[in-house]
């Protein structure tokens, strides 16, 4: 990838977030379209250097190049309702995408209800790519909240694992997508009362049986909030709930879910029970530590490639049994924080770290330094799940 290639297309993506009108307008305000509408995101630069990968891979290093424009856009139509549209677009260039076409098939991929995945640029070693993962509409009035479109439906209460997302889970693996993706669904919300409310939540899907529809009651027991859950995931009967507390200053929460399928004679692993609880706590010395603990009834993968950018699922989210993780965050100056995290698996003999240093470098630029590593057994599922380093810049506006 030539350096001027990436000037020109890094200028590119900056007009087109509306650059140099938002830098100095806040992230609230544009000065061109009004109060009501508000603009604000962040363009990011990243290099990958990628090895340990299995077959068709072998034991070969592939260096990648990354460049990532987020916008957010919201608009204040009336007092009552508003339009979102946020929106990724990502150049690619490297190894990965000329020597592996299913790679880019993968960035590609629009699993919603309306595809709306746009390959803009496609070379033979690179590829500018651009998906909204959110494009919704919001009604908000008193107690009353209603959304429809491509949204995130945050159920999810633990900081690391959430098997109660069963609209959009996340994964701890996904180290460049902080915002968690969406998905295409009608949400309601009715607030009931201090830490009482009651929501459902459908997403369909192109195969209607592949679709999630599922209600959430939440209130308050003695301080600690809970929520219970019902609906229908994927031919599966889904049933749990979380709760989140605190006990002399350390934080604790948990997730519980049920999975069972309807069709008998189609039935995956029969029925499968997930839990997952956390607890954290902030230090005095500012070491903030999160340590969970999952069991994974009738889970595992067989499986498990960076590559192959495999997707946890609710009613299977993590890649072995059992799984304890660890994380720590230390702000090692002012400006610096540090990050390490560890994720035992010990029925695969194997073990995950991500450690990560960011500096803020000044006002709204953050440059970071993460790695992830894996050490596992020859036997192990996660054996070849490959190993990555990455330095990142990112400039907000």
């Amino acid at each position: 990838m030539k350096p001027d290639l990436i000037v020109i297309l890094l200028a590119a993506l900056l007009a087109a977030a509306g650059w140099p009108d938002c830098v100095g307008a806040g992230t609230e305000k544009s000065p061109i379209l009004g109060d009501d509408f508000r603009i604000r995101g962040y363009v990011q630069g990243n290099p990958l250097h990628i090895r340990g990968l299995p077959e068709p891979f072998d034991d070969d290093t592939f260096t990648e190049y990354r460049l990532h424009k987020r916008l957010n856009l919201r608009w204040d139509a009336t007092q009552d309702f508003s339009f979102h549209w946020q929106m990724r677009t990502r150049l690619f260039a490297g190894d990965l995408v000329k020597d592996f076409p299913a790679y880019v098939q993968d960035i590609t991929r629009d699993d919603g209800l309306v595809d709306l995945s746009w390959t803009l640029i496609e070379e033979d070693d690179w590829i500018v790519h651009y998906i909204p993962d959110r494009l919704y509409t919001e009604w908000n009035r008193g107690d009353w909240n209603v959304r429809a479109g491509r949204q995130r439906v945050n159920w999810g209460v633990n900081m690391i694992t959430n098997p109660n997302d069963i609209f959009n889970i996340y994964s701890i693996y996904d180290f460049d997508y902080p915002e968690r993706p969406g998905s295409d669904a009608v949400r309601i919300q009715r607030f009931l009362g201090f830490g009482t409310r009651f929501e459902v939540a459908a997403s369909p899907d192109r195969d209607l049986e592949n679709s999630v529809a599922a209600a959430l009651f939440a209130f308050d027991a003695r301080g600690y909030d809970v929520q219970l859950i019902g609906g229908y995931y994927r031919e599966r009967l889904a049933a749990g709930g979380g709760w989140a507390g605190n006990l002399n200053g350390a934080g604790l929460k948990g997730e519980t879910m049920f999975f069972a399928d309807f069709k008998k004679e189609n039935r995956r692993r029969d029925t499968n029970f997930i839990t997952a609880a956390s607890i954290d706590y902030m230090f005095a010395n500012g070491l903030f530590a999160i340590a969970e603990v999952l069991f994974n009834q009738g889970g595992g993968r067989d499986a498990f490639s960076w590559m192959a950018a495999e997707t946890l699922s609710p009613d299977n989210p993590s890649f072995s049994r059992y799984q304890a993780a660890l994380q720590l965050t230390y702000p090692i100056h002012p400006l610096v924080d540090g990050t390490l995290t560890t994720i035992g698996y010990p029925d695969e003999d194997a073990v995950f770290i991500s450690p990560a240093l960011t500096w803020s470098v000044i006002a709204d630029l953050d440059a970071q330094i993460l790695g992830q590593f894996f050490a596992a057994g020859n036997d192990s599922a996660l054996d070849g799940a490959g190993n990555l380093v990455t330095a990142s810049l990112k400039y907000h506006f």
